[in-house]
C-alpha cells in the first residue's frame, strides 16, 4: 500500500490569492515521483484556530505532511505555535538554530532584530532542519501516524531544503514504490483528437492514461505501476506513439540514451547540435517570440522580427507565399551563411491579427541544403495566441525536417 501524503500552505497571501502556490506543484511533483500518494492539497490563512484544527485532521489522515510558509520573525508566523499548542508541545529555544541565525546575519554584517529570536524557538521533541539558504530553520515532527515537515515559504530556501534533508529522510522512513510515468509530447494535435485515436488502442488495465494541455504542447500521459515488466511498458508507449505519428517531438521517462527528452526547443537544440546546423530566422507573426524562445542557443545565428516583409506580401494570395517567402530565404541564406533559414509570413491584415474572433493564415518555409520544405496553418484567438501559436508552428516544421518526418 502506497504511502499517503498532504500538502499544505500558510498565508494570507495564499489564501488570498496574492501570491501563486508554486510550492504545492512543485512538492507534489517531487512525492509523486518518490511513489508518495498526494491526497489534499491546503492552504490556511494566518489563523491560529484554523491551523490547530487542520493539523489535528492531518495527523489522523495521513503518512506524511510537508508544510511551508509560517517561520518568519513576524507576529502572523504561526505554524510553531499551532504546532505547540495543537499538539502539546511546548516551545523550547534550540541554541544551534539561534547561533546558525545570529551567524546568518553576522556574515552579511548585518544586526541581527530581537524578534528573529522567534525562529530557534521549536515545538518539544521536534528535529530541526538546517537552512543554509535562508534565516529560518524548519523542524519535522511525529505525531500520531503522520510525520510532519515545516519549511519555509520562500522557494528557493524550501526546495534547497527538500532536496538536502527531507529527500533521503522520507526513503528512509517509508517503503516506497514509485509509479513509473511517461509523457509523450505532441504539438499541432489537441486532447480530443488525442483521446479519439487512442480510443482504438488496447491499453493494459494497469495502465492510466490522462493528457495536460498547455500553451506549447500537449503531453498524453501514461502511468504504469512500479510491479509493471519493462517489456509491458515499452510495448505499450511504442502502440501509443505509433498511433499518435510525427506529432511527438519527445518522450519522457523512458530509458534510452539516444532518446529525446524535453520541451521542443529542448528537442531541436539536441538535433541541431547532433547535425551541426546553424539557422537564421525571419519572423512576421510571431513577432519576435522564436528568439525569445531560442535565446542564447549557439546554432541561432540571427533572428529578426521585420514587419516590413508582411507588409511587403500583405496583399499577395496565399498561393503566392511560396515564391515571396523563397526569395526571402535566399535573400538572408546570401547574407548570413546558415545552413538552415525559416521564414514565416501570414495572410490577414492588422485588424484579423488583433480581432480574437477572426483568424489569420500562417505560412512557414524552410529553406534546408536539400531543398525548400514549407507549411499552412490557420491560426486563431487572442494576439498573444496567434503570437505563440505561430512561433510554435514554424519551430515544429523545423523540428519535423530534423527529425527526417516531412
Amino acid at each position: 500500500m502506497q504511502a499517503i501524503a498532504e500538502i499544505f500552505s500558510q498565508g494570507e497571501e495564499i489564501v488570498s490569492g496574492q501570491t501563486v502556490d508554486s510550492n504545492a506543484a512543485w512538492l507534489s511533483q517531487q512525492l509523486v515521483q518518490m511513489g508518495f500518494v498526494v491526497k489534499r492539497h491546503t492552504a490556511v490563512g494566518d489563523n491560529l484556530a484554523d491551523l490547530k484544527s487542520l493539523m489535528h485532521d492531518i495527523s489522523t489522515r495521513a503518512d506524511v505532511c510537508i508544510c511551508t510558509g509560517g517561520l518568519g520573525p513576524t507576529i502572523d508566523d504561526l505554524t510553531a505555535q499551532a504546532v505547540a499548542e495543537a499538539f502539546s508541545r511546548p516551545l523550547q529555544l534550540d541554541t544551534v538554530a539561534l547561533e546558525q541565525i545570529t551567524q546568518y546575519f553576522s556574515g552579511r554584517k548585518r544586526e541581527m532584530a530581537d524578534s528573529n529570536r522567534k525562529q530557534a524557538f521549536f515545538p518539544q521533541g521536534s528535529q530541526r532542519i538546517d537552512n543554509e539558504w535562508g534565516t529560518a530553520p524548519g523542524f519535522a515532527v511525529q505525531q500520531n501516524q503522520c510525520w510532519f515537515v515545516f519549511m519555509p515559504g520562500v522557494p528557493y530556501e524550501m526546495k534547497h531544503m527538500f532536496s538536502a534533508s527531507i529527500v533521503s529522510q522520507l526513503s528512509q522512513r517509508y517503503s516506497l514504490q514509485p509509479e513509473q510515468l511517461i509523457s509523450l509530447r505532441s504539438v499541432g494535435i489537441g486532447e480530443s483528437d488525442l483521446q479519439e485515436i487512442l480510443n482504438t488502442v488496447a491499453l493494459p488495465e494497469s495502465a492510466q492514461l490522462s493528457f495536460r494541455a498547455g500553451v506549447d504542447e500537449v503531453q498524453t500521459k501514461l502511468i504504469f505501476p512500479s510491479h509493471t515488466e519493462q517489456s509491458i511498458v515499452t510495448t505499450t508507449v511504442k502502440q501509443v506513439a505509433e498511433s499518435i505519428g510525427d506529432y511527438i517531438f519527445a518522450i519522457d521517462g523512458l530509458d534510452g540514451a539516444d532518446r529525446l527528452r524535453g520541451g521542443l526547443v529542448d528537442v531541436i537544440s539536441q538535433l541541431m547540435l547532433q547535425q551541426k546546423f546553424t539557422l537564421s530566422v525571419q519572423e512576421t507573426a510571431s513577432q519576435g517570440l522564436i528568439s525569445a524562445k531560442c535565446i542564447a542557443q549557439p546554432w541561432l545565428i540571427s533572428s529578426t522580427f521585420k514587419q516590413i516583409l508582411q507588409q511587403q506580401t500583405e496583399k499577395l494570395a496565399i498561393e503566392d507565399f511560396l515564391d515571396a517567402a523563397t526569395r526571402i530565404a535566399q535573400s538572408t541564406q546570401q547574407q548570413e551563411g546558415t545552413d538552415l533559414v525559416l521564414v514565416q509570413l501570414y495572410q490577414g491584415g492588422t485588424e484579423q491579427f488583433q480581432k480574437k474572433e477572426q483568424s489569420i493564415r500562417l505560412f512557414s518555409l524552410l529553406m534546408t541544403p536539400t531543398g525548400i520544405i514549407h507549411r499552412q496553418r490557420t491560426l486563431a484567438g487572442s494576439i498573444s495566441r496567434k503570437q505563440n501559436q505561430a512561433a510554435i508552428y514554424s519551430l515544429d516544421l523545423l523540428r519535423r525536417y530534423l527529425q527526417n518526418k516531412v
